[in-house]
């Protein structure tokens, strides 16, 4: 049985060492999307990575003081 993990820790020792900590940028002969309709200039590659407010927006921290009485809902009818 230990011989399985440690064949299994070494299978997966190469595929931790996989990810890249270097700065993106377009392959070799590549290059980045041109600008976009309207836009004065081409985005950078940060600017291409960097999420907008409305892609990801921020979360509301506020919990609910009072709890509310359901109001009858006329359309809730139990299946038929």
């Amino acid at each position: 049985m230990t011989r399985a993990r440690w064949s299994l820790l070494l299978a997966a020792l190469p595929l931790a060492a996989c990810g890249s900590t270097q700065a993106l940028k377009p392959a070799a002969g590549e290059q980045l999307p041109a600008a976009p309709y309207g836009a004065p200039a081409t985005p950078t590659v940060a600017d291409l990575l960097t999420p907008s407010v409305q892609e990801r927006p921020q979360r509301n921290s506020e919990i609910m003081t009072r709890s509310h009485e359901r109001q009858n809902d006329a359309f809730d009818l139990p299946p038929s």
